[in-house]
Formats: structure tokens, C-alpha cells, sequence
């Protein structure tokens, strides 16, 4: 057998060598321990919550025992997150009562509204000469209005890229976790939806995207600026480039040290968006699935939602499945199309696998907002649709139902209602001989024809029976087998 396989003994001795990444080799630095540790001294935090994704998790406990030798706090670690790892889990820290939550790795920047949270991005390694050098080859205009954006892993290179491309026509962004509360004389405060990251000068005009800030001047438009960003595909590039559709996007790769002008076809992607928007005006049964419960304002949204689809004569339930799956949402069949309340980042899935479409917050108010139509511009984060944001559409106070003609089917649709059902319209009345409510409702009408119903009472029905002692032993033997053998 040994000419076929490997031996047995030779397997169990060999030795196995494991090859740590360069960047994890100073792991101090890579995740500013000592930062943390000023952290939770300086505020006399006595229980932490430290979250950890899934590729730094076996970083965790050096970390604990580097935190628990300097500080008196306690920490625990938080391994499996309730929703993505790039949202902070508040609902987690709550259950042990931590007094802050300090947040490893990459992050959506999504602002939080309960517990002090210290971000840890990750020192990632980038030769910022060889940075310069690649923006020279892509922009050899002088004049170009340049809009520097990052990975979150490299924003520790910012102050040193504003000293490199100090040009005046280069703007370098700055990373700001908005809305992230404070602590001030041992009270916790929670900022507003916004918190400029530095005052704005005279003369320019503050831009926030996806937790990047930056100042352009006033007389410049956004459109007419073109993107440099530093870091590899992922999430975070593809919501900048659905939300900045109209600025033409160039890519620098730090890992690969490739440079190059992103060819992602955005007209198509937008397409594929404005479809989602046509099925969720021909749904008249509607699914919101609560994606976070950390993230700020998600309450706000979901009651907002609910008053335009109650406006736009749209049914709605609202589910709160943790991390989506085709399986867990094809339980729910009466449902025509889902929207996901979540943070920017993984609010835009690709929904073609499941059985309904999943849409966003914002293709689920145009349509139904008759007021907001379908422009081009795109947004992820939820929080600009609330009242305050910029650009929040109100919704027309009395809403007249508007019929078109569906791209989808082509069949005639009805978005809006005139008014609500009057006592009389609910009331029961009799027809044929036999009582039925006059109001119509899809989502029962769908269950009533449904072969299984759920778990049904039939109380009066089961016989009861007296209570009898049940079998004891083990699976292999039990008491009242004569032998002792399996059966």
C-alpha cells in the first residue's frame, strides 16, 4: 500500500511550515495597539467589545493579551457578526454591556448611534512614491481637477499624498466615520447625521461620499472631475463608481502595483438598477428586510419607507432574517420584490439567484415617490433620503393615483391611492347569501390558497393523553431490552 499512499507515521511527524504575510509581520503597528491602548485608558473604558472580520480573527487573542497586560479593561471578542463585518455590531456589545466597541479591519464608515467606536482600519503597506508615479502617467494635464479617494486601509498615507500631490488642482479625501458618538466628561453624545471632518473655507463646497470627504471649489462641478483611487476591486470601488456615475474613474493597486482607467460600464449597471425600480413599481406586495441594527437612522428609514409605500398603495412586511440567503427569503413567497435596509456597502446585492428581486431604499422610493424621477443619479446610502439630507424629496401631501404602462409586463398599473378606506369601505357586508370584508387584501388571499398554513391550534380537537414514562438508557442498550444488543 505504501507505493499507492503516503505512510501513516510520516504524515503524523512531518512538520508543517506556515508563511505569516508581510504585513501582518509587525502586528503592533498594523493594528495600532498602542492606539487602542490610549483608547481605552484615556477613557477608562472597564468593558470592550473587540470585532474582528474573519481573515485578521486569528489576530485576536495576541490582541486581547497585549490589551489586557497595559489596561484594567475587560475584553471580549466578538468573532461572528450579526449582519456584514464591515458594519459595527452593536446589538453584540450590548449583550455583554461594553462600554465601546473597538472595530478591526476594512469599514462601510456607516455612522453608529448607541456605543464610542474606535476604527482600526489596518496599516496596509503602499509605496506612496510609486503612487505618485502612476498619477503622472494617468493625468499629464497639469489643469485636471483631480478627486483623490482610498481604501480605508490606506488612509494612514493621506497627509503624506497631500505633501506629494500638492498641486493645486488635486484634492485628497479625507476618511470620516459620521455620526459616530463621544464621550465628553464620561457622558456618551451622538453627533448629527453629518460631522465635517475640517471647516469648510470661503469660497468652496463640502462633498461627502461613501465616509470620504472633500472641499472643491465652488465654481467647480463634481461631474467635471475625474477620480484617482487607491486600492483593489471591491465593494467600496463599486459604490463610488454607481454614485460618482458621472466622473470618469482611474485605479491604482498597491498589491499588484497596476494602474489603470476602470472600463466597468456604469450605463449598464444603471440599466439594471432602473429595472429593479420597474419591478418594484409592479409589486403590490412589498418585503422590508432590516439588513443592520447598528447603523444610525435605520429606524427612521424604515418608518419612511412604510409612509410612501402605504402612500403609493403598496402592502408591506417587514422581516428581520439576519444574513440574507436565497433559502431564508424563499419562504416568503406571496412577497413580489424586497427592499434592504443596510449599510452602503451591501445594500447593493445581486439579487439574480433569488426567487424576488432585491432593491434599495432609494430605487424603492422612486418608485414610489411621484415627486423623485429617474435621473441617473444613484445614492446607497439611505441616510440621504431623510428629511435633512440633501437630497431628500418630500413626498406630495395628497397623492392622485397615477396609471401607466408597465416595461416589465405591459400591462396597465396604478401607483397611488386617493385617500385611506373609510370605516364604511371595512366594514362586512353581505353578499350572496354569505359575509365578506370588502376590503381587498392580496397577502390572505395568497395564504388562504396555500396547501400548508402554518402550525394550527385545533383547540378541542387533540385527546389528551395521560402521561407515561418514556425510555432510559443509551441508543446502544436500553432498560427494557432483555440481551443489551442494538436493536
Amino acid at each position: 500500500m505504501d507505493a499507492f499512499s503516503s505512510n501513516a507515521e510520516e504524515v503524523l511527524q512531518r512538520s508543517v511550515e506556515v508563511k505569516v504575510q508581510d504585513r501582518f509581520q509587525d502586528l503592533h503597528s498594523y493594528l495600532e495597539l498602542e492606539r487602542c491602548q490610549a483608547f481605552i485608558s484615556q477613557n477608562q473604558f472597564k468593558t470592550v467589545a473587540l470585532q474582528f472580520p474573519d481573515e485578521l480573527l486569528w489576530s485576536s487573542a495576541r490582541v486581547v493579551s497585549f490589551l489586557s497586560k497595559t489596561t484594567s479593561a475587560k475584553c471580549y471578542i466578538l468573532g461572528d457578526t450579526s449582519y456584514g463585518s464591515c458594519c459595527v455590531d452593536e446589538v453584540a456589545a450590548q449583550h455583554i454591556e461594553a462600554d465601546c466597541i473597538i472595530h478591526f479591519g476594512r469599514s462601510c464608515l456607516s455612522p453608529t448611534s448607541r456605543l464610542p467606536v474606535l476604527y482600526v482600519f489596518g496599516r496596509e503597506s503602499v509605496d506612496v512614491s510609486d503612487v505618485v508615479t502612476a498619477f503622472q502617467e494617468l493625468f499629464t494635464d497639469q489643469g485636471q481637477q483631480v478627486i483623490v479617494l482610498y481604501d480605508v486601509g490606506y488612509a494612514h498615507i493621506a497627509d503624506e499624498l497631500k505633501t506629494s500631490l500638492s498641486e493645486s488642482s488635486v484634492i485628497v479625501s479625507e476618511v470620516v466615520a459620521s455620526g459616530q458618538p463621544t464621550v465628553q466628561n464620561g457622558l456618551k453624545k451622538t453627533n448629527q447625521l453629518s460631522v465635517p471632518s475640517s471647516p469648510v473655507l470661503d469660497g468652496y463646497t463640502r462633498h461627502q461620499v461613501c465616509g470620504r470627504t472633500f472641499h472643491l471649489p465652488s465654481e467647480n462641478k463634481l461631474e467635471n472631475c475625474s477620480i484617482f483611487y487607491i486600492g483593489g476591486e471591491s465593494l467600496t470601488l463599486k459604490n463610488l463608481m454607481i454614485t460618482l456615475n458621472q466622473c470618469p474613474f482611474f485605479t491604482y493597486d498597491p498589491q499588484t502595483k497596476t494602474r489603470r482607467q476602470e472600463t466597468l460600464n456604469v450605463n449598464k449597471m444603471l440599466m439594471k438598477r432602473y429595472y429593479m425600480i420597474e419591478r418594484a413599481k409592479d409589486a403590490q406586495i412589498v418585503g422590508i428586510i432590516v439588513g443592520t441594527l447598528g447603523v444610525a437612522n435605520y429606524l427612521d428609514i424604515l418608518s419612511h419607507l412604510k409612509t410612501i409605500m402605504k402612500k403609493a398603495g403598496k402592502k408591506y412586511y417587514t422581516f428581520a432574517v439576519g444574513k440574507l440567503n436565497v433559502a431564508k427569503l424563499a419562504n416568503f413567497m406571496e412577497v413580489e420584490v424586497y427592499v434592504l435596509v443596510a449599510c452602503s456597502e451591501n445594500t447593493l446585492i445581486d439579487s439574480k439567484e433569488f426567487y424576488q428581486p432585491v432593491v434599495t431604499p432609494y430605487e424603492m422610493e422612486v418608485a414610489c415617490n411621484q415627486a423623485r424621477e429617474w435621473t441617473g443619479e444613484y445614492t446607497t446610502d439611505f441616510r440621504e433620503l431623510l428629511p435633512g439630507a440633501a437630497k431628500h424629496i418630500p413626498m406630495p401631501e395628497s397623492v392622485m393615483p397615477e396609471t401607466d404602462v408597465s416595461l416589465i409586463t405591459g400591462r396597465l398599473r396604478t401607483i397611488g391611492v386617493s385617500h385611506d378606506p373609510s370605516p364604511d369601505e371595512r366594514a362586512v357586508v353581505e353578499r350572496d347569501q354569505m359575509l365578506a370584508v370588502a376590503e381587498h387584501n392580496t397577502a390572505g388571499e395568497y395564504l388562504s390558497t396555500r396547501s400548508w398554513q402554518g402550525l394550527q391550534v385545533e383547540l378541542g380537537e387533540t385527546k389528551v393523553e395521560d402521561t407515561v414514562e418514556g425510555t432510559s438508557g443509551i441508543a446502544a442498550s436500553y432498560s427494557h431490552e432483555d440481551d443489551g444488543t442494538p436493536v
